[in-house]
């Protein structure tokens, strides 16, 4: 026992150690975290340098400046942005001299809101107190005169502007108009970051409003290799080398080790790769196996991959029709035939109502029957659930009958002969119907 103190190595029990690996992971899977090392040049270590050098510049000698980071969901656009700033914060003088306003498109639906948020996050309440504004243009010249004072000395402010796309939506786009505006203008050192999915997004922008935008645009993609998508996995999964109990963590690493070269493990994975690149999908997709670590299931096995897989890939569509009932699911058998007939025309309820009758005329001793405005109220709970929706050329305002209404189905073949094959207790005489499409 004493040797053990002295050479400074921690025993854990059993549980313990399984604990302690699940928070470490946990806490690496679910939170925004820096890329992991893989072999080769990173994409993001330009953007990187692009993005820290622009904030420093803005930070020490009061440059304004405006970028937009431009990529795919899951591409990496905030934990670019946060790992650049995380950076920068240790750097004291930089911490000291830069505030911080997040806005995003989706909660700050429009300027007003918007306005009250920069307010609250820069701490201006006081100084706006109960003042009453005339107009909402008012308030934001007095927000932004507060910001303009002392010049080019006064503290810089980061402005991240997340779902950028949804903000050039706003009315005359007055908010964007003004962050631009002053950050080109100089009055106030300012830089504003937006964040976007859209490619397009300069073409949502008013003349006015991109005038004034510098056109800075930072561009990612997700474009790792499967090896390097594999490291990425293993990375994820694998426990440091101060790991409290040396033992476990040694015993631990070579698990996974041994998980990454096991075939079944790399198919799964190759499946993932070509379905999705990013690593959220990928730390999505190992939320369940990490969940699932006890002392009592201690490691991760090759059935917790293929339920993560299942689950995550599973079709939304597909599940939604599990839970209907016969008769609703004898209308979504109706409407997939007459889709197939009239190819690429849409159909009415009255014509679907007919195909069921036939049905169930010729199957009456094994399918049951139900009245027409049961049978309407079915094909309006379809409708509700978004698996039929109105045609694009339905009229105007929606006017007219209702059983007349032109309609298109929203599930192919495929998803409906998936979800009839896993219908629980379907009739015979439906799936019949069902594989004749």
């Amino acid at each position: 026992m004493s040797k053990r103190k002295s050479t400074g190595l921690a025993v854990l029990s059993e549980s313990a150690c399984f604990s302690e690996v699940q928070r470490l992971l946990r806490e690496r899977i679910y939170k925004i975290s820096e890329p992991c090392d893989v072999e080769g040049e990173s994409d993001l270590e330009k953007p990187h340098r692009h993005l820290l050098d622009l904030l420093h510049r803005c930070s020490s000698m009061g440059e304004s400046n405006s970028a937009l980071i431009i990529g795919p969901r899951g591409a990496g656009k905030t934990m670019l942005l946060k790992s650049v700033l995380d950076e920068l914060k240790e750097d004291k003088d930089f911490k000291d001299n830069i505030l911080e306003v997040h806005l995003n498109g989706l909660l700050q639906t429009d300027d007003r809101i918007a306005l009250k948020e920069i307010t609250r996050q820069l701490q201006l309440e006081n100084v706006v107190g109960d003042r009453v504004f005339g107009s909402f243009a008012d308030n934001l010249a007095f927000l932004l005169e507060a910001l303009k004072k002392g010049g080019r000395d006064s503290q810089a402010v980061l402005f991240v502007l997340e779902e950028f796309d949804l903000f050039a939506h706003h009315k005359n786009q007055t908010l964007l108009y003004n962050l631009f505006d002053v950050s080109q203008s100089q009055q106030a050192p300012i830089a504003v970051i937006g964040l976007t999915c859209r490619l397009d997004v300069i073409e949502l922008l008013e003349k006015r409003v991109k005038s004034r935008f510098s056109h800075r645009q930072i561009h990612l993609f997700n474009s790792l290799t499967f090896r390097q998508y594999t490291q990425v996995f293993q990375s994820l999964l694998t426990v440091p080398a101060e790991f409290r109990d040396k033992k476990f963590g040694t015993r631990w690493n070579k698990h996974i080790q041994d998980l990454c070269e096991d075939q079944g493990v790399t198919n799964i994975l190759k499946k993932l790769y070509d379905t999705s690149k990013d690593v959220r999908t990928l730390k999505t997709f190992l939320m369940l196996p990490v969940a699932r670590l006890s002392p009592s299931h201690p490691s991760l096995e090759m059935t917790d991959f293929v339920e993560a897989h299942r689950l995550l890939t599973a079709d939304s569509k597909s599940n939604t029709l599990h839970g209907l009932s016969v008769l609703e699911l004898c209308l979504v058998v109706a409407m997939r035939r007459l889709s197939d007939i009239f190819v690429n025309q849409p159909f009415n309820f009255q014509m679907v109502y007919n195909d069921y009758q036939k049905f169930v005329q010729t199957r009456s001793h094994a399918v049951q029957s139900f009245d027409r405005p049961v049978v309407l109220k079915a094909f309006e709970h379809l409708q509700q659930m978004e698996l039929v929706r109105p045609a694009e050329a339905a009229g105007i305002g929606g006017r007219g009958q209702k059983e007349f209404c032109p309609m298109v189905l929203m599930i192919d073949k495929s998803q409906l002969t998936q979800a009839i094959q896993k219908y629980p207790a379907c009739p015979t005489e439906v799936k019949h119907w069902a594989n004749t499409l």
